[in-house]
C-alpha cells in the first residue's frame, strides 16, 4: 500500500481520518467548504503538524528528510504568489528532472498539452489567473514526473481553468497512473469526481468522511444531508449526472 492513513486529525479542522491509497489510484476529496479537505491533503504532504499517523511509501512520514520526499511527492496548494519575475520557461525548468540533460524533452509537451507554450517567456507575474493555475499545474506535474515519482496531491486544480482546458488537465493523468503514481485531489465539481475517481473520500465536518466507489458515495442521500440542498441523479446518454433541485 502506497500510503496509510490512521487517525489523521487536527483540532476544529480535521476529523480523524483513516484510509488507504493504492499504487496508481485517483482519490477525490468531495465536501463543503470547512470540512477539512485542504486540512488532510497538507498533513498528507508533511506540511503540517497533524495527529494520527501518516505513512507513506512504508514508512513513517516524519521519518522522509525533505530532500528525499520532495521528487517522489508533488502537492499543489489552492493558492500561491507568483515567485517573482522569473520568466515561464526558468520557473517550470526548477522543477524538472535535475538529472536529465534535455529537460525540455518533458517540458515542452506538457507545455503544449496545457496551453502554455506561448506564455513560456513571459514573467509570472504578467501572468492572468488561469494562466498562472495552469504553470503551477505544470510544474507539480514535472516534479512527479521523476523517475522516483509516486504521489500527486493537488488541491482543487482545476480553479481558474476553462473546459478545454480541464479537458487537457484530464488527459495528462492517465498517463501518470500507468506509471503507478497516486493522485488525491480535491474537488467541488462532483459530476467530474464521478466520471473521473476510483474513490471518493466525502469530507464531512465534525464527522467521519464517507468513502468507496464515486457512484456508492455521490448519492442524493449523502449530498443532500451534507450540503442540505435536494439533489438527484439523472443518466444522460448513459452518463450519471447530479444536479440540485433548487
Amino acid at each position: 500500500m502506497l500510503l496509510d492513513l490512521t487517525g489523521v486529525a487536527l483540532e476544529g479542522r480535521l476529523y480523524p481520518f483513516t484510509a488507504q491509497v493504492a499504487a496508481g489510484q485517483v482519490v477525490h476529496l468531495v465536501g463543503p467548504n470547512g470540512a477539512g479537505k485542504s486540512s488532510l491533503l497538507a498533513a498528507i504532504a508533511g506540511l503540517i503538524a497533524c495527529e494520527g499517523d501518516v505513512h507513506f511509501a512504508g514508512r513513517a512520514l516524519g521519518d522522509w528528510p525533505g530532500a528525499a520526499l520532495a521528487p517522489q511527492r508533488g502537492y499543489l496548494a489552492q493558492q500561491q504568489i507568483p515567485p517573482g519575475l522569473m520568466p515561464v520557461w526558468h520557473y517550470l525548468q526548477m522543477h524538472a528532472q535535475p538529472q536529465s540533460t534535455e529537460p525540455a524533452a518533458m517540458l515542452l509537451p506538457l507545455a503544449k498539452a496545457l496551453q502554455l507554450d506561448e506564455k513560456l517567456a513571459r514573467p509570472l507575474t504578467q501572468l492572468s489567473g488561469g494562466e498562472w493555475q495552469r504553470v503551477r499545474l505544470a510544474a507539480v506535474l514535472l516534479q512527479v514526473s521523476q523517475p522516483q515519482g509516486k504521489l500527486l496531491l493537488l488541491d482543487e486544480p482545476l480553479t481558474g481553468l476553462d473546459i478545454a482546458q480541464q479537458a487537457a488537465f484530464d488527459r495528462l493523468l492517465p498517463g501518470l497512473t500507468e506509471k503507478g503514481i497516486s493522485i488525491i485531489m480535491s474537488s467541488h465539481d462532483m459530476n467530474h469526481s464521478l466520471r473521473y475517481a476510483d474513490c471518493v473520500w466525502l469530507m464531512r465536518p465534525g464527522e467521519h468522511a464517507i468513502k468507496g466507489r464515486p457512484h456508492e458515495v455521490l448519492t442524493p442521500d449523502h449530498l443532500s444531508a451534507l450540503y442540505k440542498v435536494p439533489f438527484q441523479r439523472l443518466d444522460v446518454n448513459g452518463q450519471a449526472i447530479l444536479t440540485t433541485l433548487c
